[in-house]
C-alpha cells in the first residue's frame, strides 16, 4: 500500500461517513466510513515516512593517476528524516 492508497482509503471513508443517506440495518456505514478514514490517514502517514526514509545519494570519485592506475571513492549519504 502507498500513499495513494492512502488517500483512496480517506476519500472513500468520506463519502461514507458524509455523503450517503443510506440506513442498511445490519452495519453502520458512518462508523465505517470514519473507520477507513483513520485508515486511510494511517497508511498515508506510515507510505510518506517510509517512502522518505529510502532516500539516499551515492557520489562516485575516480582519480586517474600518472601513472596509469585510477582509485575510485564511494560516498553514500542518506537522507534520513527521522
Amino acid at each position: 500500500m502507498g500513499i495513494g492508497s492512502g488517500i483512496l482509503l480517506f476519500v472513500v471513508g468520506a463519502i461514507l461517513a458524509f455523503a450517503l443517506n443510506i440506513q442498511v440495518t445490519w452495519i453502520d456505514l458512518h462508523l465505517v466510513g470514519y473507520l477507513m478514514m483513520g485508515a486511510g490517514v494511517l497508511v498515508f502517514i506510515i507510505s510518506l515516512v517510509l517512502t522518505l526514509r529510502k532516500r539516499r545519494t551515492l557520489t562516485t570519485t575516480r582519480t586517474v593517476n600518472p601513472d596509469g592506475g585510477d582509485q575510485a571513492v564511494q560516498h553514500e549519504t542518506k537522507g534520513d528524516v527521522l
